[in-house]
């Protein structure tokens, strides 16, 4: 058959499997003419007119701004964003707490594409942007790979089915987990390069092994629900598994979209963050001891290694390095903690952000995004909680805005942030 939407017979048994033209099979459009006979299609995405979850539209986000000041084109790295606020901006409540392996209105495979192609441009300073659509055209051809897979042992029970699907994925392609959570392997974080080197985080190949999945139903092949069970050891692949014969200790395997989306971008944070010396506190922490916000009255034991960790973070933010192997990356941070912000899932996120432009020497919008912070927490209805390291944390943040304000009362610094260099030796006044 040779139009662009025909369906041919691949056995005996009357399997339907989609014939792609030339120009590809893209996920946005619907199978229009499959057979009556066939299970009705489902589209991956959503139309307009579903709920949407309102974003606020005054952040005045300092990265991008930070960086065309000194001089660096960020029209890639703007235009990326854009295309990752269209797609968050379809969540709805409904659509956050949803699993990812039922169709739903954000197209997870380009909105991590999208993130990927902005961290990409801030660091390549390419005139060319990461093509993210011929990135999605490899997703549907690794699921299109499927079905020269599919055969009568794997239609023998839904398990089996399944099972298949697996086996492609970790087998025949050669899909593997990598544990490593940090820089030392950043590519695991990102899904064109998990594409490419066919290796990543557990996010990643949950994120993979769903789309395949949800592929697979528009074309017929899945019409039962299925769930993706992500393992929280180190070691485990996210595997699908029948929802009908899910158990009670399933559930904290469920992945929904707000979970994968923050977590991806926890990911990044994490890999990225400029002040990796101690993981056994917060990530706000970290730099809060680096900035020289913690009591050290409290009894926390310093070590020469954290010290000294703490020291040349600082010593490279002042010399305008932003990166360095394993000691993470300030653009990068900065836009995990920016797109986190928008996600809204978590007003400690405001927090973190705020401490990573203290150190840049914004300070202006440091104390912004503390305000911020300090507002949500308290309009929010959940409990504060009273462990230690809330305490320290909290104790912290009230010493930075205390910082901040006497950085503000000083003449001359109450300036636009912006226009100052962002990448030079931004030190305070005194």
């Amino acid at each position: 058959m040779s139009s662009a939407s025909s369906i041919t017979a691949a056995s005996a048994s009357s399997l339907w499997i989609p014939k792609l033209s030339p120009s590809k099979f893209y996920k946005f459009q619907s199978c229009q003419s499959l057979p009556p006979s066939s299970p009705p299609s489902y589209r991956v995405v959503c139309r307009s007119g579903f709920p949407q979850h309102a974003l606020s539209t005054d952040l005045n986000f300092a990265l991008h701004d930070a960086l065309e000041s000194s001089g660096i084109d960020t029209s890639h790295a703007r235009e990326a964003r854009k295309g990752f606020i269209s797609q968050i901006k379809k969540l709805s409540d409904i659509e956050r707490e949803t699993s990812i392996s039922i169709n739903r209105c954000v197209d997870l495979g380009r909105t991590a594409l999208y993130i990927a192609a902005e961290d990409d441009s801030l660091i390549s300073h390419s005139s060319v942007p990461l093509p993210v659509d011929a990135f999605l055209e490899r997703l549907d051809d690794l699921s299109m790979g499927y079905c020269s897979h599919y055969n009568s042992s794997s239609r023998s029970s839904r398990e089996n089915f399944l099972e298949s699907v697996g086996k492609y994925l970790y087998v025949k392609k050669g899909f593997r987990r990598s544990s490593a959570k940090n820089q030392a392997e950043p590519r695991a974080l990102y899904l064109h390069s998990v594409l490419t080197h066919r290796s990543g985080s557990a996010i990643m190949l949950s994120l993979i092994h769903s789309e395949i999945l949800k592929m697979l139903r528009m074309w017929g092949l899945l019409d039962f629900d299925v769930e993706i069970f992500f393992p929280h050891d180190l070691h485990g692949l996210p595997r699908a598994y029948d929802k009908q014969k899910s158990k009670e200790s399933d559930q904290p395997h469920i992945m929904t979209v707000q979970m994968l989306l923050q977590e991806m971008l926890r990911d990044l944070k994490d890999a990225f963050w400029p002040f990796q010396h101690d993981h056994a506190d917060s990530l706000f922490l970290n730099a809060a001891h680096a900035a020289n916000f913690i009591d050290k009255s409290n009894g926390i034991q310093e070590s020469g290694y954290r010290l000294a960790s703490a020291k040349a973070a600082q010593h490279r933010l002042e010399r305008g390095v932003w990166t360095s192997v394993r000691f993470g990356d300030m653009r990068h941070a900065l836009s995990a903690c920016e797109r986190l912000i928008l996600l809204k899932t978590d007003p400690k996120e405001m927090r973190d952000y705020s401490i990573l432009l203290y150190h840049c020497g914004l300070y202006e919008q440091a104390l912004k995004y503390l305000k911020l912070y300090q507002d949500t927490k308290i309009s929010s209805l959940q409990s504060q909680s009273t462990n230690s390291v809330s305490i320290l944390e909290e104790d912290a943040v009230q010493k930075l805005i205390v910082h901040l304000n006497l950085i503000a009362m000083e003449e001359g610094w109450t300036q636009p942030s912006h226009v100052r260099n962002f990448l030079g030796n931004n030190s305070v006044p005194w």
